[in-house]
């Protein structure tokens, strides 16, 4: 089998009902790395019948579960998505291609709500929130720390993200702009999620993700 243009790292934990929408939407070119992070609804199975190739990690938490998928990649430009079908996959090439022609070291999509239900005011706080704090540590003016993002594999590597809780996609951007890397966003549909977020479904869970991201901020 030829090696894939671009790797998509897609963390998992029971997102059975997700999956088939999401994996049949990838763009041509793009290889599915699902991490399986102790599914019981039979995500995995449905992973690899939509032709994923899929890897276990044992090791609870988003950041864990986006690391081993980023080790298992083999291709030079690996991008991250959530599995829960609330970002499409036919907007990957917003992110993707200009990392691909040169011009960005990494690219983040930015949320656009299609509607309230879409983004909860929990969530559209918690995100303010950490927009100030980025710019305060980075000097960077991002208005969202969204879960679809693209950047060179090598380079992502040599970051060394140490976090494997909520705190990893804002370490992501720390030691990258520490690193002076060519940080942007660009705007993608933020849609409904299927299902609740297993890390910030309720204020509780967007307070401790604030706190996961606060130690980044901290370190």
């Amino acid at each position: 089998m030829p090696e894939p243009t671009i790797d998509l790292v897609l963390p998992c934990l029971n997102e059975a009902a997700a999956l088939p929408w999401v994996l049949g939407r990838l763009p041509t070119g793009v290889r599915a790395i699902v991490v399986d992070n102790g599914s019981t609804d039979g995500s995995a199975t449905i992973a690899a019948a939509h032709g994923a190739t899929v890897v276990h990690c044992d090791l609870k938490g988003y950041g864990a579960a986006c690391h081993a998928g980023l080790e298992a990649s083999t291709a030079k430009i690996v991008a991250f998505l959530d599995a829960d079908a609330s970002l499409d996959p036919r907007q990957l090439d917003r992110v993707i291609a200009p990392v691909q022609a040169g011009e960005v070291d990494l690219m983040l999509g930015r949320r656009k709500p299609v509607s309230r239900q879409a983004w909860p005011w929990h969530l559209r706080l918690a995100n303010a929130e950490l927009s100030r704090r980025i710019r305060r540590r980075t000097g960077l003016t991002l208005r969202d720390l969204g879960p679809m993002r693209a950047a060179r594999r090598e380079g992502l590597l040599g970051l060394g993200i140490t976090d494997r809780r909520s705190g990893y996609p804002l370490e992501t951007v720390v030691r990258a702009a520490d690193a002076r890397w060519r940080i942007a966003e660009v705007e993608v549909d933020y849609l409904p999620r299927s299902g609740r977020s297993k890390v910030t479904g309720t204020p509780l869970g967007a307070a401790r993700a604030v706190l996961d991201m606060s130690k980044v901020l901290a370190g």
